[in-house]
């Protein structure tokens, strides 16, 4: 391999996409709709993210409002969490519009997080959203397949290739250049534009800024996008190398995208879905109540696990009556109730979550086969909206909404007395010095670890790719 003559291919090969109005027409109309996917999704972030705060300011008012009652008439009054978009959600929307925003935080009762956007929509979500990664993942590829489709396609048929070849230019050194030069140009023409709506956008919609974090995520999404287009570099200019004509290799091409783009995709769907069958909702709590009635049901008075624990009391504190002892054993009751639910519910989400898990395990397989899958993967990793996210989500409202109702089950224990419980009230002082939640969100070390196998699979694609140009190289003179 020859750098040298690398190099000067390299460059030819840019001077050609530059100097093609083919292309300038394709790059400035993925321009308008990639400035037209960045714009609105600024919109729609920031705007999404000042109703959620403004309708959390409004739930917290509410809960800070009430006045001195019972702990448990305040444990089921509820709270409202609701849940926000990450400052990088407008580059990938990924699984935000079709998972909820809101979830209603209740003592005895893990309620499923509601209100997503895809519950308010027609049919039209399932096409995608418009986002700057949808333009980045369906179209450029399909751009570098317009311009590129003729590199060794249009030089076997004009002739050129020959006269190429009788220089001292191997095969290998004119598939390397090309591809240089086209991945390079294609690079020119995006990598800045993903950087910019990155940073601009980061900036703008966070709170604190560009902050560490956000600057490294940054900084691997371009580098990521910037392996994705070299790999359908390598792909179009090995299908060019190895079609006897240009036209031949545009239809391979375009076939090979909508494979990439739309069938395997689909199809890993519908794989994981069959490999790796989920409980539906009701399934799904019905089997928390059958096994809730086995470990301890609060509400029958001849429940055994609650007959034990009374018989216990009453021997530990040496009476004969739960009106002697000295706390009071409904909220006793209620908070033994609250820790077996609990463990429970997070027995069985675990479970559903192992299930969604391996369903997503497919597509992430299916990515050694499809790079495609592998870029979006990373994207939505790497951009806070992928299933992870909302997972973590799910999990910190569930303990945060334990943690809070055993707290009031403590206030229920030691400051209401079992004898007329229901008329007496405590302080709102209670409730009102209770912490408020916060989302902290997956680190950056934690989405690529998840992300591991798209990675890998990324990988793989680079070096089989060159390792096709090479096998191409030493079959020249089958293909010429």
């Amino acid at each position: 391999m020859q750098l040298h003559f690398i190099k000067i291919i390299a460059r030819q090969e840019w001077n050609t996409v530059f100097r093609s109005r083919t292309t300038r027409l394709l790059y400035f109309s993925l321009l308008a709709v990639s400035l037209l996917a960045t714009i609105t999704g600024w919109q729609y972030v920031s705007k999404f993210n000042r109703q959620q705060a403004v309708a959390h300011q409004q739930v917290h008012d509410h809960w800070m409002s009430q006045p001195d009652r019972h702990p448990h008439r305040v444990a089921h009054y509820g709270y409202l969490v609701f849940r926000e978009k990450s400052p990088l959600s407008f580059f990938d929307f990924g699984l935000d519009s079709y998972v909820g925003n809101a979830v209603f935080l209740e003592a005895h009762r893990q309620n499923t997080i509601n209100l997503s956007e895809a519950s308010f929509s027609n049919g039209m979500l399932r096409f995608g959203e418009l986002s700057l990664a949808l333009v980045i993942q369906l179209l450029v590829p399909l751009l570098i397949v317009f311009i590129g489709f003729s590199t060794i396609a249009g030089l076997k048929q004009n002739g050129v290739l020959k006269i190429l070849l009788c220089q001292r230019a191997s095969f290998f050194d004119l598939l390397v250049g090309k591809t240089a030069g086209l991945t390079a140009a294609v690079w020119a023409l995006f990598l800045p534009l993903i950087l910019i709506s990155l940073v601009a956008g980061s900036f703008f919609l966070s709170d604190d800024g560009l902050g560490i974090d956000s600057l490294l995520r940054i900084a691997i999404i371009v580098s990521l996008y910037a392996i994705y287009f070299l790999i359908v570099g390598v792909l179009v200019v090995g299908v060019s190398a190895v079609s006897t004509s240009a036209k031949n290799a545009l239809m391979v091409l375009v076939s090979g995208w909508i494979l990439s783009v739309v069938v395997i995709p689909k199809s890993a769907q519908t794989l994981g879905s069959k490999l790796h069958e989920a409980p539906n909702k009701i399934a799904f709590e019905q089997a928390i109540e059958a096994e809730l009635s086995q470990q301890g049901d609060s509400h029958d008075p001849n429940d055994p696990h609650f007959a034990q624990l009374k018989a216990s009391l009453l021997q530990k504190y040496g009476v004969d009556s739960v009106q002697a002892l000295p706390l009071n054993y409904g909220a006793l009751v209620m908070q033994e109730s609250e820790t077996i639910s609990s463990a429970l519910f997070s027995k069985h989400f675990d479970r559903l979550i192992g299930i969604y898990q391996s369903q997503n395990a497919v597509s992430s397989a299916l990515a050694f086969v499809d790079p495609f899958l592998a870029i979006r993967n990373l994207s939505m990793n790497l951009c806070g909206t992928d299933f992870n996210s909302f997972t973590a989500f799910q999990q910190q409202t569930e303990h945060y909404r334990y943690q809070k109702s055993q707290r009031l089950n403590q206030i229920h224990l030691t400051q209401i007395r079992y004898k007329n419980d229901g008329q007496q009230k405590v302080s709102a002082k209670n409730w009102q010095q209770m912490p408020d939640f916060t989302f902290q969100p997956i680190t950056i070390t934690e989405s690529l670890s998840t992300a591991g196998v798209s990675l890998a699979a990324l990988t793989c694609w680079v070096l089989a790719g060159f390792g096709a140009l090479y096998y191409i190289s030493s079959k020249r003179n089958y293909l010429l």
